[in-house]
C-alpha cells in the first residue's frame, strides 16, 4: 500500500471524544421494547445485552465474530447530537464469515434461541418452538448472497418502528447511502471494558473508541452531519438509488452540496429506483412502509416528503416511457391525498357535496341546489400493472 492510500485510510477514522462515548454508553444500555403479536408478551432489551449474548451464542457454536458495530442513525446521532435527523431503527453489525447456507441457517436459529433469555418470568419457554418466536417477533428476515455480497439481516418488531436491527456481514460492497449516514462506531472496546472493568468510566478513564466512516475523509462527512449538507457518490450503486433517503433529507433541512452534481445524480437515482421497483404495486408497498417506518411521530412529515419526491420524479425520471411516468406520478399524487386526509387537512370522504347558489334566472321547481359527485378513489387510478423501466442510454 503506498502511502497516499495510507494516508486516505486513516482518514477514514476517528477516536470518538468522551461526551460521544457517554452517548454511545446511554444508547447501548437503553431498554428497548420488542412487541410480540399475538399473546406473546413484550421483551425488554438492552442493546448492549443482545449484542453480547448473540456473540457468546455464536463463538459457543465455532462462529468467530470480528467485531461489532453501530450504524446508521444511531451512530450519526452519537457523533452529532443535533444533526436534525434522530435515529430510529439500532443497527448492529456482526463482523463474520458466512461461508455456506449452513452458516446462515447457525445465525438465524442462534439469534432465535437467544430471545428466549428476555421473554418474562412465568413464561413456558419449553413449549415456544423456534418457529413461534420468529412469528412473534422477528418484523423482517433478509438474505444476500452473490459474488459481492452475503449478509443476513433480522429486524426484531417495534411498534413506534424503533427496530432493533442485527446485520451479520461477510461481505458488503455499498455500506452506505449519503456521507451523512455513513458512519460505523466500533463496541468492542466498550463492551469489553463493560465485563473487565469494576470502576465507572469517567472522563479521565474510559475505553478508547473508534468511528469510522465507510464514505471515506471522516472529518468531511462529519462536516456534512453538522452543517446539514447532503452528498454522496455513484447513487446507482444503492438500492433504490437512495431516492426516498435523500427526499427524506431535503424534507429535514439538508441542502446539497452542489445543486449542478446533485441534479445531475437524481437522474441517476430515479433510474435505480424504478430498475429496482418496476411494478407500480411495488412502488407503492415501498413509498407506504418507508413513510410507515421513518416519519413514526412526525406524520405531519409525510406529506411534504411526498410532495418533494413527486417534483424529483417529475424533474429527474428519464427511463420511464410516457404513461408509466403519468402513472407514477399519480401513485404519488394519492398518497399524498391520502396522508392529507389521514391529518384531517382534508376530508377523508367517498363522495363530495359540492353546494352552489343558482343564478336568479333559475325558476324551475324541480331545480335541485346541490349535486353529489361520485368520485373515484385516486388508488384506483393506479391499480395497472406495467413494466416501468427502459435501458438509460
Amino acid at each position: 500500500m503506498s502511502s497516499g492510500d495510507e494516508s486516505e485510510q486513516k482518514r477514514r477514522f476517528c477516536v470518538l471524544s468522551w461526551d460521544q462515548v457517554q452517548r454511545l454508553d446511554s444508547i447501548l444500555g437503553e431498554s428497548v421494547p420488542i412487541h410480540g403479536r399475538g399473546n406473546f408478551p413484550t421483551l425488554s432489551v438492552q442493546p448492549r445485552q443482545i449484542v453480547q449474548v448473540v456473540r457468546a451464542r455464536l463463538e459457543e457454536r465455532g462462529v468467530e465474530v470480528r467485531d461489532v458495530k453501530l450504524n446508521g442513525s444511531a451512530a450519526s446521532h452519537v457523533l452529532h447530537q443535533d444533526n436534525g435527523l434522530g435515529y430510529k431503527d439500532l443497527d448492529l453489525i456482526f463482523g463474520l464469515s458466512l461461508t455456506d447456507d449452513k452458516t446462515f441457517r447457525l445465525v438465524k436459529d442462534v439469534v432465535l434461541d437467544c430471545l428466549v433469555d428476555f421473554l418474562p418470568e412465568g413464561v413456558c419457554r419449553e413449549r415456544i418452538t423456534a418457529l413461534a418466536l420468529k412469528e412473534a417477533y422477528v418484523q423482517k428476515l433478509v438474505k444476500v448472497c452473490n459474488e459481492t455480497d452475503r449478509w443476513s439481516l433480522i429486524s426484531l418488531s417495534n411498534n413506534t418502528g424503533k427496530n432493533v436491527e442485527l446485520k451479520f456481514v461477510d461481505s458488503l460492497r455499498r455500506q452506505f447511502e449519503f456521507s451523512v449516514d455513513s458512519f460505523q462506531i466500533t463496541l468492542d472496546s466498550l463492551l469489553l471494558f463493560d465485563r473487565c472493568s469494576e470502576t465507572a468510566m469517567s472522563e479521565t478513564f474510559h475505553p478508547t473508541v473508534q468511528g469510522e466512516s465507510m464514505y471515506g475523509d471522516f472529518e468531511e462527512a462529519l462536516g456534512h452531519l453538522c452543517s446539514k449538507t447532503i452528498a454522496t457518490r455513484n447513487p446507482e450503486e444503492i438500492r433504490g438509488g437512495g431516492l426516498l433517503k435523500y427526499c427524506h433529507l431535503l424534507v429535514r433541512g439538508f441542502r446539497p452540496a452542489s445543486e449542478v452534481q446533485m441534479k445531475q445524480m437524481q437522474r441517476y437515482m430515479c433510474s435505480r429506483f424504478f430498475i429496482d421497483f418496476p411494478d407500480i404495486s411495488e412502488q407503492q408497498r415501498k413509498l407506504e412502509a418507508y413513510l410507515q417506518n421513518h416519519f413514526a411521530g412526525m406524520e405531519h412529515k409525510r406529506y411534504e416528503c411526498l410532495v418533494t419526491l413527486r417534483q424529483v420524479v417529475d424533474e429527474s425520471t428519464v427511463c420511464l416511457m410516457g404513461h408509466e411516468r403519468r402513472q407514477t406520478l399519480a401513485l404519488i399524487s394519492a398518497l399524498a391525498l391520502r396522508v392529507m386526509a389521514e391529518q384531517n387537512a382534508i376530508p377523508a370522504l367517498s363522495n363530495i357535496t359540492c353546494y352552489y347558489q343558482p343564478a336568479p334566472y333559475v325558476r324551475d321547481v324541480n331545480f335541485s341546489n346541490y349535486y353529489v359527485a361520485q368520485v373515484q378513489s385516486p388508488m384506483a387510478t393506479c391499480s395497472n400493472s406495467y413494466q416501468t423501466w427502459l435501458p438509460c442510454s
